[in-house]
């Protein structure tokens, strides 16, 4: 583990900020940030488009390490996870940044404020409070975690430790590099695709130029043996073309299995696109039948509570084999080993129904009664020297 300054130990500290491992070092002391597809290229005192991860001296550092700006307790569900470890609830976190900038996303002021602050918060205590709320596992989301890799990849080696599992809801737009490096704590994510994964669109609402490194790093992922679910966001008369559906949902079918679950959301109105409507359920449903016709085995309406949809089916008998309501289970109708009680068809579940699906799952922790706040000059602590940095 490399040691960031004001940290002669890997004990967390205030003021900490931690030497990235996600770069490779370019002539005169630039460097190429590996975290993400963008592959930023940064000169001394730079910070990648992120907004958390900075060039000082020729090293690449994460400047949000151990600060945290949300963190609520959720249902897997939520997420969405249909088919890994259902019922549970997850202590969810994030911090500042995003290597995107979707018009659309609802969590706008986290994802797209280019401030390093946060409550500061070790790895262990992150585990510590999973625990005591009860919480199976770890999640990383409401921003794109993979730009707070290194932070993660602490937060997820501690929380296998003590029997924690993580998930990550993610862009996808990844190097080899940082899937090889999520792999070593990452037992699910989500991958989240926006408007049928169009180029054209992705270049306009999202400000990247091309959905291909989604779909390389999907290879990787499945490779590596992590556990994954697509979703797709359906965005009214700019994300909505069925034929581009269709594409998408045959490369799914044909890379990755008939067996991946793939949810499409509804579209609500948020941040820079309040003037589209929201997506007509009808315009779901045609998504929905398209993906069935292409022979994807569990597909689901998201954003939609009380929709049949919401359900898993047996591909077998056609049964409901899991009724759900929004991120509430409401009856289960498989055996211990996940298989169908009425066929015994085997339903491709990652572990089984948790008890706690009983359990109010969604709650907010009230972080800032516990941790202190503190927000960085990033610029500054780039720019400046080594000596002047270990006297802050």
């Amino acid at each position: 583990m490399k040691a960031g300054y004001n940290c002669p130990s890997n004990r967390y500290t205030r003021g900490y900020m931690k030497q990235a491992e996600l770069y490779r070092k370019l002539e005169d002391k630039r460097v190429e940030c590996l975290a993400c597809a963008r592959r930023c290229k940064l000169a001394p005192g730079q910070i990648g488009f992120c907004g958390v991860r900075g060039n000082k001296d020729g090293e690449l550092y994460l400047l949000v390490y151990g600060k945290v700006i949300a963190m609520h307790v959720d249902p897997i569900e939520k997420k969405p996870l249909s088919h890994f470890h259902p019922g549970s609830m997850v202590l969810s976190i994030a911090t500042t940044g995003c290597s995107w900038a979707c018009m659309y996303c609802q969590n706008f002021d986290i994802s797209q404020r280019r401030v390093v602050e946060g409550f500061e918060v070790s790895p262990e205590e992150i585990v510590d409070i999973a625990l005591k709320v009860g919480a199976q596992g770890i999640t990383y989301t409401y921003n794109e975690p993979s730009i707070f890799a290194e932070f993660a990849h602490d937060v997820g080696v501690a929380a296998h430790k003590r029997g924690l599992f993580n998930n990550f809801v993610s862009n996808g737009y990844l190097t080899d590099e940082a899937v090889d490096y999520l792999s070593k704590f990452l037992d699910a994510i989500t991958v989240d695709f926006k408007g049928n994964a169009d180029d054209t669109f992705a270049r306009k609402f999202i400000l990247i130029p091309s959905y291909k490194p989604v779909f390389d790093a999907l290879l990787e992922l499945k490779r590596k043996k992590i556990h994954i679910e697509i979703t797709d966001l359906v965005i009214p008369k700019v994300g909505d073309d069925l034929e581009k559906a269709r594409k998408l949902v045959r490369w799914i079918h044909d890379n990755l299995g008939p067996e991946t679950p793939i949810h499409f959301l509804r579209f609500h109105p948020d941040y820079k696109m309040m003037d589209y409507p929201w997506t007509p359920i009808e315009t779901l449903e045609k998504h929905i039948k398209i993906a069935r016709e292409e022979g994807m085995k569990y597909v689901y309406i998201g954003n939609v509570p009380g929709h049949p949809d919401e359900h898993t089916y047996c591909p077998k008998c056609g049964n409901v084999v899991i009724e759900r309501y929004g991120f509430e289970i409401v009856s289960w109708k498989l055996t211990k080993d996940n298989r169908c009680r009425f066929c015994g068809e085997k339903i491709p579940i990652v572990g089984t129904l948790h008890e706690t699906y009983k359990d109010n799952r969604f709650f907010p922790i009230p972080i800032y009664r516990l941790k202190r706040f503190e927000r960085v000059d990033a610029k500054k602590i780039l720019t400046s020297s080594k000596e002047q940095s270990k006297s802050n």
